[in-house]
């Protein structure tokens, strides 16, 4: 009776496991180019936040390259034809080779120059380059415009393929003519292994910062590490008596970063508002106990976006933290990565954001409480205004808040006498 039912058994799982790879198989077959385009049709025509798709009927892509593509060239081409008339710049299909780069990004690691580039009044521009990588040593700044890579003009260039140019293996060198403002200077930058390490708490060579006073640089929210790494430099530094997030040049990354790392400071309270085609509306709290209640002053620059938005937009309207230096990026747009048949793959904007007080910042950014700006002769001076003030502003904040502390421990106090 046993081996009855082994052997049943054993019929079983071969069955199942036949299954499986029968589907396996039958999804690798079944892949084509012209399957690849219909898969980028089908999963806009369901997800793209905007069901209007840019105000045009999605419909008339749908068969318009049939029996036209052969090739997986052809459908990449196709692909993205089809998707520049969503006129989105963060809704964007990734070669295999593009989408292997981002999965190294998410794992904390790229290959190139360091720099996040993006569309803005339909021309390429930096959005922010990494610290400590070759794109910052060579002086790139936020909304530098990108005219000309390795001579070639960026003029009606995506920003995949310009992105895909710049890109390229360790020690190789790319060049790119970079205006700002009314001057056209060329750059020749080497290439390098680009290591994403989400969060520094070493004092910047550009201020002597007090003692009491913990700095801490957020980089990026692409790492899965950075929530992991920001919890443990609040930990680090708990002998402070106040915070300064720096969040200048951070040109975002994974949502969930963003909320968790609110988490960190927020106390019972809202951290943003997603809403998606159909206009539901799905609201994150705070859930926990904060890491940290100390006084926190926030840095955030042109190029501080997205995520960074999403952090310093909740830390203003719930009052956390006084923002200080100059009006953000502008991206309140979330995407969703999907994986695609032979190792390609494409974001998709599927939602919108609206800070705690329902402020869209999409395209307007968000402003400082405390506007500083770092000029030109800051900058050849090594002189970093924008951190002098707050630290001015934080050691304020600390005075309010140990005066506070004090009230609070006075057997005088009459609310203290009237809580006894």
């Amino acid at each position: 009776m046993l081996r009855h039912s082994k052997k049943i058994l054993w019929a079983v799982s071969f069955l199942i496991l036949f299954m499986y790879f029968g589907l396996f198989i039958n999804r690798v077959l079944a892949y084509t180019p012209q399957s690849l385009y219909d898969d980028v049709w089908r999963l806009v025509n369901s997800k793209y936040v905007d069901m209007s798709e840019n105000g045009q009927n999605w419909s008339r892509w749908r068969h318009k390259y049939d029996n036209v593509i052969k090739t997986e060239e052809d459908s990449y081409m196709a692909i993205e034809t089809m998707l520049s008339s969503l006129n989105d710049p963060y809704t964007k299909f990734l070669d295999p080779d593009a989408f292997a780069e981002e999965g190294r990004s998410i794992k904390g690691t790229l290959f190139g120059i360091g720099v996040q580039i993006g569309t803005k009044d339909d021309k390429l521009v930096v959005i922010a380059p990494i610290e400590d990588t070759p794109a910052q040593k060579v002086g790139l700044q936020p909304n530098d415009e990108i005219i000309e890579i390795n001579s070639k003009s960026t003029k009606g260039m995506s920003v995949k393929e310009a992105a895909d140019m710049i890109r390229g293996e360790e020690g190789t060198t790319v060049k790119l003519v970079i205006k700002r403002g009314d001057t056209q200077k060329p750059y020749d930058i080497v290439r390098s292994k680009i290591n994403v390490k989400a969060v520094s708490i070493n004092e910047p060579k550009t201020a002597k910062i007090d003692k009491n006073i913990g700095y801490i640089r957020l980089n990026s929210f692409i790492s899965t590490n950075a929530s992991d790494e920001l919890g443990n430099a609040i930990k680090t530094l708990e002998d402070k008596d106040g915070y300064i997030l720096d969040l200048r040049l951070n040109p975002g990354g994974l949502l969930t970063n963003a909320i968790s790392i609110s988490d960190m400071f927020l106390d019972n309270a809202v951290i943003v508002s997603t809403v998606d085609r159909e206009g539901y509306k799905d609201t994150q709290h705070s859930n926990r106990h904060p890491l940290t209640d100390k006084p926190l002053v926030v840095l955030i620059d042109g190029g501080s976006a997205s995520a960074s938005e999403i952090l310093s937009g909740a830390l203003k309207d719930n009052g956390r933290a006084v923002l200080v230096g100059t009006k953000s990026f502008g991206k309140g747009l979330v995407q969703e990565i999907n994986r695609l048949p032979g190792g390609s793959g494409i974001n998709i904007t599927t939602q919108k954001y609206l800070t705690p007080n329902g402020t869209d910042i999409n395209k307007v950014g968000i402003l400082p409480d405390v506007e500083v700006k770092n000029t030109e002769e800051d900058i050849k001076k090594n002189h970093d205004a924008q951190l002098e003030k707050a630290e001015n502003v934080l050691k304020d904040l600390i005075v309010q808040n140990k005066n506070k502390e004090n009230k609070a421990a006075d057997p005088n106090n009459p609310l203290k006498i009237m809580l006894h």
